[in-house]
């Protein structure tokens, strides 16, 4: 008698494996600290990081480069919101990325008060280019905190018969963690933001902020985030840990090395000691900064 799949569940497999390969082909740092994952988060995981990348490509160049105008990229934008919405509410999507999302968020716990703010901060890419302390922390907030806090509810969740809200500490943590890595990639990405793109998501070409103000933040989110990794459940602290020793290693070469042209990356021979030390159970990396946390 034949073991595999059939009807919805093989549906639900094909929608983990595309998730799977948007993240396989889009980011090896990430797909490495998924990989240190337990099996109970590893695909709800994966299945977030699939929709976000693909709503973050209809903003960031490729549908541009398909020959879409920005109001075009608006209407594809809001309607994969809205399918993804509809998708949770009824749990099933004809796009596989979307279905894998929306069975992740009906067992977790996501909703559209994460959802919402996620899409509204895409938006904001299509019509604003330079941005203010408010508005970085307005779009930082949907483009990347609320990727942790749903994350978070992977963490917790996965695999529960209910889900349940998490604790306060590791809601700041997962938050100041998203918060982190993103303003890391807009310190690697400023010449291609500015050049390719026109945008100033740091205030740094309009004198609002310096990049020294930026690298105190990172790292005093980077050390609120570690102080609370250890109290994350066990099948998760080494891919957090990971990631986040990942992003800490890129803060300090960011810190040593003049601003370029050139996208600041850790060697593979670091990631892959920085994978194993987390592997091994140490501690998350704690960094050093003269901004109060």
């Amino acid at each position: 008698m034949s073991h595999e799949p059939t009807g919805l569940a093989l549906y639900d497999k094909t929608a983990r494996d595309a998730a799977a390969a948007v993240i396989t082909a889009y980011s090896t740092s990430f797909a490495l600290a998924t990989r240190l994952l337990g099996a109970r988060p590893r695909p709800h995981v994966r299945n977030v990081y699939a929709l976000v990348r693909i709503a973050d490509e209809i903003v960031d160049g490729p549908a541009a480069a398909a020959g879409l105008d920005p109001s075009e990229e608006r209407r594809i934008l809001d309607a994969l919101e809205a399918e993804t919405v509809a998708a949770i509410a009824r749990g099933f999507s004809s796009n596989l990325v979307v279905h894998a999302f929306a069975r992740t968020a009906r067992e977790c716990g996501i909703d559209e008060e994460l959802v919402g703010p996620f899409f509204s901060s895409m938006r904001t890419d299509i019509v604003t280019s330079q941005h203010d302390a408010a508005s970085h922390d307005d779009y930082v907030y949907g483009s990347a905190e609320v990727v942790g806090l749903m994350c978070l509810q992977v963490f917790v969740n996965a695999g529960a018969v209910r889900p349940a809200r998490p604790a306060t500490e590791l809601i700041d943590g997962a938050r100041r963690l998203g918060a982190a890595f993103q303003d890391v990639n807009f310190l690697r990405d400023q010449h291609h933001d500015e050049g390719a793109l026109g945008r100033d998501y740091l205030g740094l070409a309009s004198g609002e902020s310096s990049r020294l103000d930026v690298l105190d933040r990172i790292d005093a989110d980077l050390a609120a985030a570690a102080a609370v990794i250890p109290r994350l459940p066990a099948d998760c602290r080494r891919a957090v840990t990971a990631a986040h020793d990942l992003f800490a290693a890129l803060s300090t070469r960011l810190r040593r090395d003049s601003p370029s042209d050139e996208r600041i990356r850790v060697p593979d021979p670091v990631k892959a000691a920085l994978a194993a030390r987390a592997w091994l159970g140490f501690a998350p990396r704690r960094q050093t900064t003269r901004a109060h946390a």
